[in-house]
């Protein structure tokens, strides 16, 4: 942070620009009609995208470290692609895509000789030919921004996008079930991490994490791992466990 603070009151500016977008989009009825919106205006200079980090996140390079690849990838909400990038630095075959064709394009320029396959596509209705076809769904910050239905759908969408005997991996916002969320991005709580659960997915392991951001210091964060047993193998008798 620069010793005058103007790092954090930009930042603050650009949150509160997305912010006003997303409740504009959201009040019209439009869930999801505003992330073009603002990376179109990233693109012509006019706003940043406050979550566009411009490098992997921390938290998805510490939970694949030491992954071999091998299999099949997705990533989800991919904005820039630097998180599609490091998965497929680890060997992954990764498609990447996100709503806005606005940021694959500025994807595919920022990494003109990558071998992600970039894609524009809709969380809320991916395409048939995706489902059960990931051995690693990668999914960072991309529940917290939707609300109502339409993060109820994300849900499930994201679920049915892994594999038998794959692994689903999510980094969100965390709260506690009677704390007030506040502006988006909306943290999830336990139980709608949790909720994983109710799509076919069993819980290996759900940890409530502190991460430092720049402006804002220590922020909860759920750092959680789902798999889809096997199509041969039983259905666990009393839950699956999980470090909590």
């Amino acid at each position: 942070m620069n010793p005058d603070g103007s790092c954090g009151r930009r930042l603050d500016v650009n949150r509160a620009f997305a912010r006003r977008l997303a409740a504009d989009s959201i009040a019209s009825g439009d869930d999801t009609g505003w992330f073009e919106t603002l990376y179109a205006a990233a693109g012509q200079g006019t706003a940043t995208v406050p979550w566009a980090g411009l490098a992997p996140n921390q938290g998805l390079v510490s939970a694949l470290a030491g992954a071999r690849g091998g299999g099949r990838a997705i990533v989800i909400g991919c904005g820039l692609g630097d998180d599609a990038e490091h998965v497929a630095s680890l060997g992954y075959a990764t498609v990447a895509f996100d709503l806005s064709p606005t940021a694959v394009d500025a994807a595919q320029r920022r990494f003109p000789r990558s071998a992600v396959e970039y894609v524009t596509a809709d969380l809320l209705s991916p395409p048939r030919s995706w489902a059960g076809a990931f051995d690693l769904v990668v999914e960072v910050f991309t529940l917290q921004v939707l609300t109502g239905a339409a993060r109820r759908t994300a849900f499930a969408r994201t679920a049915q996008l892994v594999a038998p005997g794959g692994r689903l991996l999510v980094i969100a916002g965390a709260r506690d079930e009677q704390e007030d969320p506040g502006e988006m991005p909306w943290p999830l709580t336990r139980a709608e991490i949790e909720s994983f659960r109710e799509h076919g997915l069993s819980e290996h392991s759900i940890a409530d994490v502190l991460d430092e951001e720049e402006d804002r210091g220590l922020v909860r964060r759920w750092l959680a791992w789902f798999t889809r047993m096997e199509a041969s193998q039983p259905a666990p008798r009393g839950g699956e466990g999980g470090e909590t």
